[in-house]
């Protein structure tokens, strides 16, 4: 029951945080979404001691602003190698182990590798990542394991 509480308080807040307008009519369409969703949550099964929303809640905002930093720069790494293909372009395809704890901590490392420019998730396996890879060096960054190290840590494993 704490899940769901400590859900519909962050989600309540990120409401009030991104709508802006506080209006009665907001408000009330505010707690009937997330009403909503708590309740689909619930219904799921995803809402729990796996899934603790309140586990993220100061690590979020520093792996949101990390991500969005190695999105900026995949994106100049894309660009160049438009402009430049000969160069730049090598695409191919890469399998990397994933050693995370939970379900949802891969799923936001395979959602996170298809956020960044230049490489999409292809397949997620219960041990392993096989992605596409537009350029060496973003297959090297997939290789190098930095972006599963930052979503452990953001689930608090090492």
């Amino acid at each position: 029951m704490r899940y769901l509480i400590s859900l519909s308080l962050l989600l309540g807040l990120l409401w009030l945080g991104v709508s802006g307008v506080y209006k009665p009519l907001l408000f009330g369409l505010g707690a009937i979404s997330v009403a909503f969703v708590v309740w689909i949550s619930k219904r799921m099964e995803v809402a729990g001691v796996e899934h603790n929303p309140v586990l993220y809640t100061w690590r979020l905002p520093v792996y949101w602003a990390w991500l969005c930093w190695e999105i900026l720069k995949s994106n100049v790494e894309v660009a160049r190698a438009a402009l430049q293909p000969a160069r730049h372009l090598h695409p191919r395809i890469v399998t990397v182990p994933v050693q995370l704890g939970s379900a949802v901590a891969k799923v936001t490392y395979a959602n996170s590798v298809t956020l960044t420019p230049g490489t999409v998730t292809l397949l997620l396996e219960p041990d392993s990542l096989e992605a596409h890879a537009l350029t060496e060096k973003s297959a090297a960054g997939l290789e190098s394991g930095v972006m599963a190290r930052r979503v452990a840590w953001l689930e608090n494993r090492r």
